[in-house]
């Protein structure tokens, strides 16, 4: 079985801009990060909080809502439901699905694949189970992908898909793209009167 967790933290709702709620900002990018998740063919959906309550109103019924303190939290609680799990951060509304489709991919050369973050750190990590005792990067970490790679015990560990993008600070909007579809709940809670991204 193949699961896609959303992994949900505080700093999810860092780039809300001024006059919008964080939490509700932070709600409304983890309901359509999960969106995504839950819209994937032959994938589990799962919600992870990482000191985040309340989580289990946005996920649909059935869906799982576990806690974990971080990327690796997450991977170990994935662990007893299958065999193959990505983690996505949850301030990615916008997370093209073929993306993580192409992290799953990768997983049949290497143990670990990584979508890297614009400006640093990754959007998703992607890993057969169980994870790794060897990684201990987590998704904010600045150089991620190179951090994994020393930690591996062996050459071609970590790949890499192609990159995307976070809203991690208020500016970070303006990398959303009306044209693109998706992200309603971010695009709903920015369009209403408070925001113009």
């Amino acid at each position: 079985m193949r699961q896609a967790a959303v992994l949900v933290t505080p700093r999810a709702g860092a780039g809300a801009p001024p006059g919008v709620d964080a939490r509700e900002f932070l709600f409304a990018l983890a309901e359509d990060t999960y969106e995504i998740v839950a819209g994937l063919d032959l994938v589990e959906p799962v919600i992870v909080a990482a000191g985040v309550d309340g989580l289990e109103e946005i996920a649909w019924p059935g869906t799982k809502v576990l806690s974990a303190p971080d990327v690796a939290g997450a991977f170990a609680a994935l662990g007893a439901y299958g065999e193959e799990a990505v983690v996505v951060s949850a301030d990615a509304p916008d997370l093209p699905p073929l993306l993580i489709g192409k992290l799953f991919r990768e997983l049949g050369r290497a143990p670990i694949a990584v979508c890297p973050a614009e400006g640093g750190g990754a959007v998703a990590i992607a890993a057969r189970l169980p994870y790794p005792d060897w990684a201990t990067a987590g998704l904010d970490d600045p150089d991620v992908v190179a951090r994994l790679r020393a930690q591996a015990p062996g050459r071609r560990m970590v790949a890499t898909g192609p990159g995307w993008h976070r809203l991690r600070v208020p500016g970070d909007l303006a990398r959303l793209d009306p044209g693109l579809e998706g992200w309603e709940n971010t695009r709903l809670l920015l369009g209403a009167g408070r925001y113009s991204a």
